[in-house]
């Protein structure tokens, strides 16, 4: 990715990261309703997104116009508490008036292969999303795109074996599907993830900067530079 389509945004505390990441997920889906009569938004996991989702469930919108679908998920039971849509479903979803075919989750639970594959099917229905939601780790994987990996950019969803952090089976969307996207948006938090940031600053090829968006990616911080 060119770094000159890398918007980065600093904020003086992770109240106010949480309350502007809100605020622009409620713009964009403002005006993607106003504008196709629908908002197709890509959730990502970890603690940063959690706390917007949290503010995300007091809004006042028409939930019958969103799609939600997730970045990546963990090959886990659909319940348990490390799947990435189990904290969605508990910080936000599972309090709003959203239709159930509307959450698009990963079927995970079914392995890496079968649920890709799955996956796959779903995406394969849907065109641009409207917002794509990321983290960083301190590795700099985002999604379940890790270091060192190599992907399939001709396929929407990836099963994903040997995962550096466990669970090591994981399902992720492609670089290239999540950059199939109007908008992108990262949000990263905390000093551990400062060699993560230096390194995409300095254009190293790194997992985060194959994400590209043609309007440009913006990078929420806090406590990061």
């Amino acid at each position: 990715m060119n770094l000159k389509q890398i918007k980065w945004q600093s904020f003086e505390s992770q109240v106010s990261l949480d309350q502007a990441a809100m605020e622009r997920v409620v713009a964009l889906a403002e005006s993607s309703i106003k504008t196709r009569g629908q908002f197709h938004l890509v959730l990502a996991g970890g603690s940063t997104p959690k706390n917007v989702y949290t503010l995300l469930k007091n809004i006042n919108t028409d939930w019958h116009k969103w799609h939600v679908y997730f970045g990546d998920e963990r090959c886990l039971d659909s319940a348990h508490q490390d799947r990435n849509s189990t904290m969605a479903f508990e910080a936000w979803l599972n309090h709003i008036d959203i239709p159930t075919q509307n959450i698009h989750t990963i079927p995970a639970e079914l392995g890496p292969v079968e649920g890709a594959n799955l996956y796959n099917e779903t995406l394969s229905k849907v065109g641009d999303f409207d917002l794509v939601l990321l983290g960083l780790g301190e590795d700099a994987h985002t999604a379940s795109l890790f270091p060192g990996h190599r992907w399939d950019n001709n396929l929407d969803a990836l099963a994903v074996f040997d995962a550096p952090k466990p669970p090591p089976l994981r399902i992720s969307m492609s670089p290239a599907r999540l950059s199939r996207s109007k908008s992108v948006l990262f949000l990263v938090s905390g000093k551990e993830k400062q060699t993560a940031i230096n390194q995409w600053k300095a254009g190293d090829l790194i997992p985060a900067s194959t994400v590209t968006c043609n309007n440009g990616v913006d990078v929420f911080c806090f406590n990061v530079s």
